[in-house]
Formats: C-alpha cells, structure tokens, sequence
C-alpha cells in the first residue's frame, strides 16, 4: 500500500445531524469527510491559512459516495481518510465513516480534488514530494 497518512476523526452524531427518525443526513457525511480532508491536506503540508492568503484552494471536483447503513442519533463513528491517488495535478482521497460501538462500516467515499490558484481558478502542480512519498511507499 502507498505511503499516506491516515487520518481518524471521531464524532458524535447530534441532533442537528439528523432527520425526525433519529438518521443522520446524507449531508451530514459530507461535512464529516470535509473536516477530516481538511486535516489529512494538513497532514499532506498543506497549510489552509497560508493557502488562503495565497489564494490557493484545493477544489472537490467529483465525490462518489456509497451509504451503506445509517448512523443514528447518539452513534459515535470515526471518519477514517488517506490520500489514494496522485496524478500531476488532481488527486484523490478516499474515506471511510465506522461506527465505534460495532466497527460496522456506514460510508464508504472518494473524492477527486485540484489545487488551484484564484481567482482564475488555474489548476496547479501538485508537490513533487506527495508523488516521490506515494510512489515509493
């Protein structure tokens, strides 16, 4: 397997999560991968203050998620994300979302990402040592 940092986040699935039923919101998972994205980029060297200030943004160009089992009110899950992929410019993350209590996978999930530098949106190199590190894990 690659070399990539695997980052886990925990969370606790709130009412603001969830639907009347006790579900969780297919939005919700989203905003869980993002969190974690944002610390596996950090993970990855990529410093979002300074990128901002830079106007550099890392741009989601496709998702592909599969639900496979609920969450529900009060569930704890993890949130377990790695780069996956690398080309010259795009990317891709992969992320999984488990339930602690019974390690029942819930989501599975890939994201294809760009740097790219605003405002007019050009795609940038990715960092060489992202390519060197994965290639040779």
């Amino acid at each position: 397997m690659p070399k990539s940092p695997i980052v886990e986040t925990n969370h606790q699935v709130m009412f603001y999560d969830s639907d009347a039923a006790g579900v969780v919101h297919n939005i919700a998972y989203l905003r869980y991968i993002e969190k974690n994205r944002t610390l596996l980029g950090v993970e990855l060297g990529l410093d979002y203050k300074e990128m901002s200030k830079e106007q550099t943004y890392g741009a989601v160009i496709r998702t592909e998620i599969d639900y496979k089992s609920p969450a529900l009110l009060g569930d704890e899950i993890m949130v377990r994300g790695w780069l996956a992929e690398i080309g010259k410019v795009r990317f891709w993350c992969a992320f999984e979302i488990i339930r602690t209590e019974d390690q029942s996978k819930l989501v599975s999930c890939k994201q294809q990402l760009a740097l790219v530098k605003m405002p007019g949106g050009k795609p940038l190199r990715l960092p060489a040592e992202w390519r060197e590190g994965f290639n040779n894990g």
